[in-house]
């Protein structure tokens, strides 16, 4: 696959975002921490055909989405259970329930290798939506590398308020460095810890933030034009693309 680039879009894009993709696109690709590239890929591919699934479309537009009965058209060869999560996430997540998420984990999903998955498909979403906004078609996979994964969970993590455990940052070693673009404050907070069970995810996640709304070290100076529009404006658009798509956060 050749580079990721944005050079043939009708609007200019800033050099630091289409390098944030770029990034985030080989991240894809690469062995993760608990899945091999081969899975991984399969995870992005299954993102992209939640949009043809007529039963996701059903659950959507349903009341509860427990409540609707059928199966995932699923787009790849992923056992059910992670289709299931896969679809899920990517289609209608403010109405998980912490019951769905726990039949997930007895289905033999481990709770960071649900975290991994989490951050392969907002990985996926965010740059496919980006290119359907400014008009360009989605960038094509990148091929596997190499490679096992790492299968490394952090020491420190540990069962809080979440579904799954979090990382604090008194609790991280050296092999958690990567969390340092995630972890920018003394007391970050718990969207920035979410997907800490896994630290390359949240650290690729963030590295993806940074560019495509602020770095965290200016998210405090309200008062200042980092962007092409002011802080006021970039809020209000946040605010409302937040309650569009029921992020409850």
């Amino acid at each position: 696959m050749g580079l990721l680039s944005y050079e043939t879009a009708d609007i200019f894009i800033r050099e630091d975002l289409a390098a944030a993709h770029r990034r985030a696109w080989q991240r894809i690709g690469q062995p993760g921490t608990w899945f091999r590239a081969e899975r991984r890929l399969a995870i992005a591919a299954e993102t992209r055909a939640t949009r043809d699934c007529a039963y996701c479309a059903e659950c959507k537009a349903a009341l509860s989405p427990y409540a609707v009965e059928g199966s995932h058209r699923a787009g790849t060869d992923l056992p059910d259970n992670l289709v299931e999560v896969v679809h899920r996430i990517a289609t209608d997540p403010g109405r998980l329930t912490r019951a769905w998420f726990d039949r997930a984990r007895e289905s033999g999903i481990g709770d960071a290798a649900f975290v991994e998955t989490v951050g392969v498909v907002v990985t996926t979403v965010a740059v496919d939506m980006f290119c359907h906004a400014i008009g360009a078609p989605p960038h094509p996979l990148p091929d596997p590398e190499p490679g096992e994964p790492s299968r490394r969970r952090p020491a420190g993590a540990k069962p809080g308020p979440a579904w799954v455990p979090m990382l604090a940052p008194d609790d991280r070693t050296a092999d958690e460095s990567c969390l340092d673009n995630v972890y920018v404050s003394p007391d970050p907070t718990f969207v920035r810890r979410a997907l800490s069970l896994v630290p390359r995810e949240a650290s690729g996640l963030f590295d993806m933030v940074d560019a495509q709304y602020l770095p965290g070290r200016l998210i405090p100076d309200v008062a200042g034009r980092h962007r092409a529009i002011d802080r006021a404006q970039m809020e209000l658009i946040a605010g409302r693309v937040s309650a569009v798509n029921g992020c409850f956060y």
